[in-house]
């Protein structure tokens, strides 16, 4: 009869122990996460109420695509500097300018954020994720690819490729579409012949393909970034998301593995200076109708009010014809030469800048149509500029006409400034740092949100920020504003090392559209449905209408 109370009292004794061991455990983790170091700092800045252990990350619980603008939009009450913690992982948000301009433009603050990690399996190493010496090193080799003499000899491919746009849009004419797909991919068509310098692949079909994985594999990092799950590499690999990204993986690899191919054996079978010598020709090409149109002087390539960085330097500096040489050539040449590049590194830097160079710019030009669709007086302007320039010919563009699209080039502009392709820069910092606006320290070792698409809209740099107005990059009015208010390609040291490779190739592109359909659109800039994905998207589509101008195609 004394066993029953026996057995009980040891059954209390034996759950008593386990649950106090339990809290002794949590309230030790606990005291840990609250006096570290990164947490102590973090408490100083404002920001929303934390829960024990989470932190803030139950703000993100069940959040979908199109929700996360809206709820990073609410931090506002804030102020310019913003915290939020992921357990004992602290975030800080910058949109002052003056404490911007102190990460990007540091040369110790170039680590990127942990969670580009999700990159690795797609672009390895590459230029967008890599640190240190490795980023350092291939900065130096990668940004002569881009010397404005190289650019030059891409336009005669701008317009060709845009031409062929304009072809496969004739099928479209009086319906409604979604012109993202078109340009989508004759944007990876004009990185294979440009930036790669290869051409004869099966162009259409496979650039559509590669730019519908690019477009899904984004889908997916981007829900790493805020699904806590996923974020884990071994749940994730067994998950839906994990079994589809290896497929499109399959894709997005195989298309840049086959342009390595092709290219090396062109080289083989051809002088190994071959591409440079078609560059140099089409550079002759071009500044041979430059001379002749109208016998104007050649005027000089546009200087942005924009931060000075190494790309600039490049171009103001003869740098011999032997570096003027388009990307892949470059890359494989250095290989050839004995430089300490090794495939899997050249392979990198391809997936790398195929990924950068055309998803950004497809996103820029259809917010541009979208927007001249909207916006029918501004169209027209572009019109009569555009009348100016080419006097109603048909001949193709040349860069000197690119250099007189002053209001085209306002357009593209605010339209960057309006719809920042890339929606948020991120860093880890290596060092301490006091901000400019406040004083406040933020650790080593926390992680830093620059937003643009936020920056790009404060009413002390633009007024009425909301509203599309391509005078807002008169020259006048750029030099009065922060350098650091205007981050659509970032800025400093680790700025977007194709940023005037896209701004020309921009400019080609919807002249060459532009002179031959005229845009219709039914949703202004301030209904588009958004969405902060790896690129900043619509989710109600990139939806116009074309009608052909007198001289379209046949």
């Amino acid at each position: 009869m004394e066993a029953v109370p026996i057995a009980s009292s040891f059954l209390s004794i034996l759950g008593f122990y386990p649950l106090v061991t339990v809290i002794v455990v949590l309230t030790i983790i606990y005291h840990y996460m609250e006096t570290s170091r990164l947490v102590k700092y973090g408490k100083k800045l404002p920001g929303p109420p934390t829960v024990p252990f989470f932190g803030n990350a139950l703000l993100v619980r069940n959040i979908q695509p199109k929700d996360v603008l809206p709820t990073l939009l609410k931090m506002d009450i804030y102020g310019p500097t913003v915290r939020a913690f992921l357990g004992s992982k602290l975030f800080v948000f910058l949109t002052d300018p003056r404490d911007v301009e102190i990460i990007l433009s540091s040369h110790v603050h170039v680590t990127k954020s942990p969670e580009y990690r999700f990159f690795k399996p797609w672009l390895g190493d590459g230029l967008l994720i890599s640190n240190g010496q490795k980023w350092y090193s291939h900065r130096k080799i990668i940004a002569p690819a881009f010397h404005i003499s190289v650019l030059k000899s891409f336009v005669p491919l701008f317009y060709e490729n845009s031409w062929t746009l304009v072809k496969r849009l004739r099928d479209q004419v009086g319906k409604e579409f979604d012109c993202h797909d078109y340009l989508s991919a004759i944007t990876v068509d004009i990185l294979m012949e440009t930036a790669m310098g290869v051409r004869g692949i099966q162009k259409e079909k496979n650039s559509f393909d590669y730019a519908m994985a690019v477009m899904k594999m984004c889908n997916i990092i981007h829900l790493r970034q805020y699904k806590l799950l996923l974020r884990f590499d071994t749940y994730f690999n067994w998950t839906k998301y994990g079994i589809e990204q290896k497929k499109l993986l399959n894709i997005i690899h195989g298309l840049t593995t086959r342009l390595i191919k092709q290219k090396k054996a062109e080289v083989l079978n051809s002088h190994p200076m071959v591409s440079t010598e078609i560059s140099q020709t089409d550079k002759e090409k071009t500044e041979k109708i430059n001379k002749n149109k109208d016998d104007k002087p050649e005027k000089k390539y546009t200087k942005l009010h924009y931060v000075k960085d190494d790309l600039d330097e490049i171009d103001e500096n003869d740098i011999g014809e032997k570096r003027r040489m388009a990307f892949l050539d470059q890359m494989l040449e250095l290989a050839r030469t004995g430089t300490n590049l090794t495939e899997e590194e050249i392979k990198e830097e391809v997936d790398t800048i195929m990924f950068e160079g055309h998803d950004t710019t497809a996103a820029g030009s259809s917010f541009v149509l979208c927007i001249l669709g909207a916006h029918q007086d501004i169209q027209e302007q572009v019109m009569e500029e555009l009348n100016e320039i080419f006097k109603g010919s048909d001949r193709p563009c040349t860069f000197q006409d690119t250099i007189e699209m002053k209001y085209l080039e306002r357009v593209i502009l605010e339209t960057l400034r309006l719809f920042p392709p890339v929606p948020a820069i991120a860093r880890v910092l290596n060092e301490d740092v006091q901000l400019a606006s406040n004083n406040n320290i933020l650790p080593s070792g926390c992680r830093i949100i620059i937003p643009p698409y936020k920056i790009h809209r404060m009413p002390e740099f633009y007024s009425n920020p909301n509203k599309f107005n391509p005078d807002n990059f008169l020259p006048e009015k750029m030099q009065q504003r922060h350098y650091y208010s205007f981050i659509p390609f970032s800025a400093g040291p680790r700025s977007c090392v194709g940023r005037k490779y896209a701004l020309l190739k921009l400019k080609v592109l919807i002249s060459t559209i532009l002179r031959n359909y005229r845009i219709l659109a039914d949703v202004s800039e301030e209904d588009f449905q958004l969405q902060v994905d790896i690129i900043l998207k619509r989710t109600d589509g990139f939806k116009i209408k074309i009608e052909p101008r007198q001289k379209v195609v046949q």
